[in-house]
């Protein structure tokens, strides 16, 4: 499941806290308790942002966030720590950290340094394209000739998963995982109501066509 934040934080009341924030904010969050687990999660999906403790159990923060750059990740990383000593914030940064931001915090703060990497990395105004369709990742909106499309949080997040595979035939079972997540029990047939409301709000020409005893792919369609 493709999420805007990577949060990984140790500290299981704390990480509630943050995530619930973050959420309520309107970013899509993946929490892990350790580097380890982080690492695992950042593997499995697509982030645009990453905010991870220093102090976590095994691996610090530094070393996953070594790693993390390693990996090829480019977009933002905001550290958290609660040392506010100089040696320890440049360790940080050259770790691969693009801010450093030291516990406890305000949560508005780390709303305002969220903001900030994004417009200084371009992450809040990405756009997908497809045809005459286009998703702009930063306002969660969608067009289509240049008219807007009224999606859900979901269908939003299942037209952005179909954007990203374009001309691929996409399982049902790869769609559920990776727009509901593992755990959520979402049934085929569930699936396919969301697909024919999206069709709907699509309109004419159809894009997502129906591979019988497989799944959906997202194709102009030929004459």
């Amino acid at each position: 499941m493709e999420a805007d934040i990577l949060l990984i934080e140790d500290e299981a009341e704390f990480a509630d806290y943050l995530k619930r924030g973050l959420t309520y904010a309107g970013y899509r969050v993946r929490l892990a308790h350790s580097a380890e687990e982080g690492l695992e999660k950042f593997d499995q999906d697509r982030h645009r942002l990453l905010i991870l403790d220093v102090m976590l159990p095994g691996m610090n923060g530094m070393d996953a966030c070594r790693r993390i750059r390693e990996k090829g990740f480019t977009g933002p990383i905001l550290m958290l720590t609660a040392r506010n000593a100089i040696p320890d914030r440049v360790l940080g940064l050259d770790s691969g950290a693009d801010d450093y931001l030291v516990k406890p915090l305000a949560f508005e703060e780390l709303l305002a340094r969220i903001r900030t990497l994004q417009r200084r990395t371009g992450a809040s105004t990405s756009s997908i394209n497809f045809a005459d369709m286009e998703l702009d990742m930063g306002l969660h909106a969608a067009h289509r000739a240049g008219k807007p499309i009224p999606l859900t949080r979901t269908e939003f997040d299942l037209l952005n998963y179909f954007l990203r595979h374009p001309r691929q035939v996409l399982t049902r079972e790869e769609l559920i995982l990776n727009v509901w997540g593992q755990d959520a029990g979402i049934q085929p047939n569930i699936l396919d109501v969301y697909i024919a409301r999206l069709r709907r709000k699509i309109g004419e020409p159809p894009l997502i066509h129906t591979i019988y005893g497989i799944g959906y792919v997202l194709k102009e369609e030929t004459v």
